[in-house]
């Protein structure tokens, strides 16, 4: 006599593969969730990344798509997990087991099944992370900024995962054991699900429906602002929610109708098509998947070469190799110091030049809080921030530029784009830090030097106005500016020396970020408030870490060496690059493991079908065409639109930041062109590659 007990275990070892099928997605949906957790939370990646900064809102932005795509992959392998294991309930039910005598050992298994390859994955996802990274410092690039440590705070959020995919495992569970119908119970796992059929207008209105979101979803943030003086919410996202809807649909139409008529040739590839519309369902839930996935990598890689790009043309486009400067009250090295070291490496030196400048308190327009903390009001502060200040012989002497100032005005530079977020244009008044001496001023129009358009606003004034404003101003508000370039070809090592040298003359006065302004600490003091970067741990700068991300990018005197940034562009952004780039990785890697997972399911699901038309005479050649295209359809249509949709989501971004394309932003776009023709390349070969072990399978020759 064989007991309920023994039927269940032979039941359960003869459905291994769907349970070996399930643990594997729950498996890789967790490692991704815990692995992309733990570095994005890792204080590695933190403290590069600024806060609010529009690179961390991209990470979480991908991240957030990441998790959407893998909830919806792990309720989808749950699903095909149940429809398979119906078959085993409804045979116990049928040979007298109750759902009372059934419960206990099935939230057992879904639980045990769920928890365990759940608790593996997130443990995985720290291995994982640690190998990749590891692999970017051994064969790309590598810094002191890239020593990997974890914050192990990111496991609640594959805890909530994992609490998330269990609890979902025992509702399916409960589901099942609701069931009255026995014979629906055991035939369940060969019902189809087709979706409902729309019109073919489900696919235009789709695609309508995405550009429609990535706008309202990318200018609300913006209308909060303009239109009601409000610090975006969080909630404000909700706006994206179009995009999801539409891309609902272009993956609804795609396994309804296709995407090529088939009028002329009702019956051409009419059995392909028919397995994916009777599991609609599964197959347009795994499409989505594939789609954000495939959508968040290239947001992520098309980082790399948007900011890449501007960079690099940047430094080549500067009219010094060297250019730097200097507080008052430092002992900086003068020229014949540096000429003497430029000897040592075989170079010489010309077209030097050296001007003084100023840093005095300018006024301009402010937003200030309200008392909710989300809205606010504009409203003019005299002493707003700090301000380098030159007399119109001292920019001329630095740049050569005519600069015909008018008393009583000023004007301000910005780069030769006028995309500087820093340029003050609204100022009322000029004070000296000092003597607090006021001069009355207003904005007189821009100049354009992209070396002096930086995070400290510069500004030109007329030479008496400069004279009368900048008298009894102390050292520690007098500056220097110096530049100067290579007779012949630059060298490598005496750039970074005299950056060594240059940073080791500086004393902790001037161990600050830009950001750190002194004119608002002065304002802050004096109305007896404490100023937010005497309390804060990101105005902290050692000249011990001169290598590293933060202090190249944030030093208040971080100099331009044209040859030094070119060279180690990669080692200064190594961390941002390469979490963009790991981030890349695995968006890629899982949507090439749902597509494959996804194809092979529904071929081998339908394998009698193959072995029908066998049968009845079919040819290789035509097995083999079904084949390719019912692959084709769920690796094309998610990989095409995902990376089209984010190469224009890209291109709208780039031209909404100031209402143009700039040479370097087409070149960049141009760029990620070229990286798309690339990741289809490879998507394609994995196509190929998933084909030919289907037709393996099948076998087909």
């Amino acid at each position: 006599m064989i007991s309920m007990m023994n039927m269940e275990q032979k039941l359960r070892r003869a459905d291994r593969k769907q349970s070996r099928l399930y643990l594997f997605c729950n498996f890789m949906a967790l490692m991704i969730i815990s692995a992309y957790s733990a570095l994005m939370l890792s204080p590695t990646v933190q403290k590069v990344f600024p806060e609010g900064g529009d690179s961390a809102k991209q990470m979480h932005m991908i991240f957030v798509m990441t998790l959407i795509g893998c909830v919806v992959f792990t309720i989808y392998a749950l699903g095909l997990f149940f429809r398979h294991k119906s078959g085993q309930l409804g045979i116990l039910m049928a040979l007298g087991a109750s759902r009372k005598r059934l419960a206990p050992g099935l939230f057992r298994e879904v639980i045990v099944l769920s928890g365990a390859s759940a608790i593996v994955g997130t443990a995985a996802g720290f291995p994982f992370v640690w190998i990749i990274w590891h692999a970017f410092r051994l064969l790309l690039v590598d810094s002191s900024d890239m020593v990997l440590t974890f914050d192990f705070r990111c496991l609640f959020v594959s805890l909530l995962f994992l609490l998330l995919v269990v609890g979902f495992a025992c509702l399916t569970a409960w589901r099942y054991l609701k069931k009255t119908n026995i014979m629906e119970v055991i035939r369940e796992e060969h019902i189809n699900e087709p979706v409902k059929e729309l019109g073919r207008w489900c696919g235009p209105v789709g695609f309508l429906l995405i550009l429609t979101g990535a706008v309202l979803g990318y200018g609300a943030p913006w209308a909060c602002h303009a239109w009601f003086h409000m610090f975006p919410p969080a909630w404000v996202s909700i706006f994206y929610a179009p995009v999801f809807v539409g891309l609902y649909m272009v993956m609804l139409h795609t396994v309804v109708h296709g995407w090529k008529s088939h009028r002329k040739n009702p019956y051409k590839n009419i059995i392909s098509r028919s397995m994916m519309k009777f599991q609609g369902k599964q197959t347009v839930n795994n499409l989505l998947v594939v789609t954000l996935l495939v959508a968040g990598g290239c947001f992520a890689i098309f980082y790399l070469p948007t900011n890449a790009v501007s960079a690099l043309v940047h430094y080549a486009s500067q009219p010094y190799d060297y250019f730097y400067q200097y507080q008052a009250d430092q002992n900086i090295p003068d020229r014949e110091t540096v000429e003497m070291l430029g000897r040592e490496y075989g170079l010489s030196f010309k077209d030097w030049k050296e001007c003084s400048c100023v840093t005095l308190g300018i006024g301009g327009m402010d937003e200030i809080y309200e008392e909710d903390g989300l809205r606010y009001h504009v409203e003019y502060v005299p002493m707003l921030q700090e301000a380098r200040v030159l007399s119109e012989d001292a920019y001329r002497a630095l740049t050569g530029q005519e600069a015909d100032v008018k008393p009583g005005t000023y004007m301000s530079l910005t780069d030769r784009e006028e995309t500087s977020l820093y340029a003050n244009s609204s100022a009322r008044e000029i004070t000296n830090m000092v003597t607090r001496k006021q001069l009355a001023t207003e904005f007189a129009g821009f100049l354009h030097y992209d070396l002096l358009a930086k995070e400290i606003p510069c500004c030109v004034l007329d030479n008496e106005d400069y004279a009368a404003i900048s008298e009894g101003l102390t050292d520690e508000w007098r500056g220097q500016f110096a530049a100067f370039n290579v007779d012949g070809e630059d060298s490598y090592p005496f750039a970074n020396a005299f950056y060594r040298l240059f940073v080791s003359s500086f004393d902790d006065s001037c161990a600050r970020p830009s950001y750190y302004d002194r004119v608002q600490k002065i304002r802050e003091n004096e109305t007896g408030k404490e100023y937010w970067g005497d309390t804060d741990d990101m105005t902290t700068i050692s000249y011990e870490l001169s290598d590293s991300f933060a202090f190249r990018q944030f030093w208040v005197y971080q100099p331009d060496f044209r040859i030094l940034n070119q060279n180690d562009y990669m080692r200064s952004m190594a961390v941002m690059l390469m979490m963009f780039l790991f981030i890349f990785l695995v968006c890629m890697i899982t949507a090439l493991v749902v597509c494959y997972t996804r194809c092979q399911s529904i071929a081998l699901n339908n394998r009698y079908i193959f072995d029908d038309l066998k049968k009845l005479g079919a040819s290789p050649a035509f097995l083999d065409r079904e084949v390719r295209s019912q692959c084709g359809n769920v690796f094309r249509v998610p990989s095409l639109v995902g990376t089209s949709a984010m190469f224009l989501l890209y291109s709208m971004i780039l031209y909404a930041n100031d209402g143009r394309m700039l040479p370097t932003e087409w070149m960049a776009m141009g760029v990620c062109l070229c990286v798309t023709a690339v990741i289809g390349g490879v998507i394609y070969a994995v196509y190929r590659s998933t084909v030919k072990s289907i037709k393996g399978q099948l076998g087909i020759a």
